[in-house]
């Protein structure tokens, strides 16, 4: 049986502080196969090369995102398919990153108007999607991330809804927000939209 080379692809994601929703990173392949489709950015595990690191030089080397800009990374599916590449059996471990604001010429896209990518990774998108949404409120790392030290309401709503692809029902998302650890609403509220209420700030505790 031949031997399968491993891949970590990342979905690199951007909630920076104008953004109304989540986007993940793109680029377009300069090599074959698919030269000139756009693509997750994606690496072959170097020997000896954590899941991690080759998470981060994928983010880095494929959409040009500076190292001090990548945020915390963490692992959320395997693709197995034998024939997901042309060029022969490749396992596919898909990572998560997130990304703090910079000026890289990196490639955005929604999940609501997802484009077509080389390779599988339309579906690996779409089975990302529904892993986030779960990763939300229970992987503080990566809603720490995502969100900031403190943040508006409104932010978390858009948030999650980017994530789930529904608006969340303000009752239950309050009571999410209630029950993580170290996270409580302040006394402030911040207006974030030129019509409505303020919006209730939370504020998670000092690290």
């Amino acid at each position: 049986m031949d031997q399968s080379a491993v891949s970590v692809d990342v979905v690199a994601l951007r909630f920076w502080a104008d953004d109304a929703a989540a986007t993940y990173g793109i680029a377009a392949r300069p090599h074959e196969p698919f030269t000139g489709h756009i693509a997750l950015p994606g690496v072959l595990l170097g020997r000896g090369e954590r899941l991690a690191e080759a998470a981060r030089r994928a983010v880095h080397t494929k959409l040009g995102v500076p190292d001090g800009a990548i945020g915390p990374v963490g692992q959320l599916v395997t693709f197995d398919e034998p024939n997901r590449d042309p060029r022969g059996p490749t396992l596919s471990i898909v990572m998560w990153a997130v990304t703090a604001q910079h000026d890289g010429p990196a490639q955005w896209a929604s999940f609501d108007d997802a484009p077509a990518l080389a390779f599988d990774h339309d579906s690996i998108v779409a089975a990302a999607r529904g892993l986030l949404s779960g990763l939300l409120w229970k992987d503080l790392s990566l809603t720490r991330a995502l969100l900031g030290d403190e943040f508006p309401a409104t932010r978390a709503v858009d948030l999650t809804t980017s994530l789930l692809g529904a608006r969340p029902d303000a009752a239950n998302l309050n009571r999410t927000l209630a029950g993580i650890p170290g996270l409580h609403k302040t006394d402030e509220r911040r207006r974030t939209k030129a019509t409505g209420r303020p919006a209730a700030v939370w504020s998670f505790a000092e690290r």
